[in-house]
């Protein structure tokens, strides 16, 4: 029998950061040796809420660099443009003819982007029905297995909703793929709101030493830390985290010299203190 087949993707929207590095691009290194991968550059995501396409064919490109310099092998993978299989757009347009309006106008990922962007009612019809065309991306390949993490599920209940729904009014032709949950590690921004490229809060997987020092020195700490005296709280610490997914073989020590004031949080901060 041979490997499952998954697949999984990431829009061009800018250089990667360390939030994608443990959020999808180590899991999807493992992967590699399990199951079939199809990992895709979601181009056609992308125009979802956005306008300006003029930066498109580089983002493609940087994000291709970062997902290779990741472990990502086109030896043991497909590494493909969506926009490049017609396919594509020719299933989402079918599944489009199935899926209730009710249903898409429920996710909560449609609210939040309304939101977020402050879109009001001037609402795309590509937003509203970005979850048929990832249905389509999924089911196009009939794909078993999708690599998710806990908040994600929901998503891909979508995907097996509409599959249902196409089997029951045609032929049972489309697969019901299944989750594999991904545990992911905390890693907030440098100023502790969710990493994202429109906060200006990340740091990039392409960065150079000197500009990660610079961002890592910005980064907040334990806010009940006033003095160099006070003894830390690491388990609040921001930096801290990043130690316990970057640094395990000496986040033990640090946590116990922070708890009791032997270092600082200047000194947290520059993992060459430690050495």
């Amino acid at each position: 029998m041979g490997k499952k087949r998954i697949l999984s993707g990431m829009r061009p929207t800018g250089r990667l950061h360390l939030g994608h590095l443990v959020g999808a691009l180590t899991n999807w290194v493992k992967l590699q040796d399990e199951y079939q991968c199809f990992y895709m550059i979601a181009d056609l995501h992308a125009l979802t809420d956005r306008s300006d396409t003029s930066k498109i064919k580089e983002d493609v490109r940087e994000i291709v660099i970062d997902w290779l310099s990741s472990g990502i092998s086109p030896e043991k993978s497909v590494i493909f443009r969506q926009s490049e299989v017609e396919e594509h757009s020719e299933l989402f347009l079918l599944l489009s003819m199935v899926t209730p309006v009710s249903w898409l106008e429920r996710c909560p990922t449609y609210k939040e982007r309304i939101e977020e962007m402050k879109l009001g009612s001037n609402v795309s019809y590509g937003l509203l029905g970005y979850p048929v065309l990832q249905a389509a991306d999924i089911l196009v390949y009939k794909a078993e297995a999708v690599p998710v993490g806990d908040d994600q599920v929901p998503h891909l209940e979508m995907t097996r909703e509409i599959a249902r729904r196409f089997n029951f009014l045609f032929a049972k032709v489309l697969p019901e793929p299944q989750p594999i949950l991904t545990k992911i590690p905390r890693l907030l921004g440098t100023d502790n709101r969710k990493m994202s490229k429109s906060y200006g809060n990340y740091i990039a997987l392409s960065d150079p030493p000197e500009i990660i020092r610079k961002k890592v020195q910005s980064m907040i700490t334990d806010p009940a830390r006033a003095r160099r005296q006070d003894r830390g709280h690491p388990e609040v610490c921001n930096v801290y985290s990043y130690h316990k997914v970057f640094n395990k073989s000496e986040v033990s020590k640090i946590g116990q010299e922070c708890q009791k004031a032997v270092i600082g949080c200047i000194e947290w901060k520059d993992n060459r203190s430690y050495r």
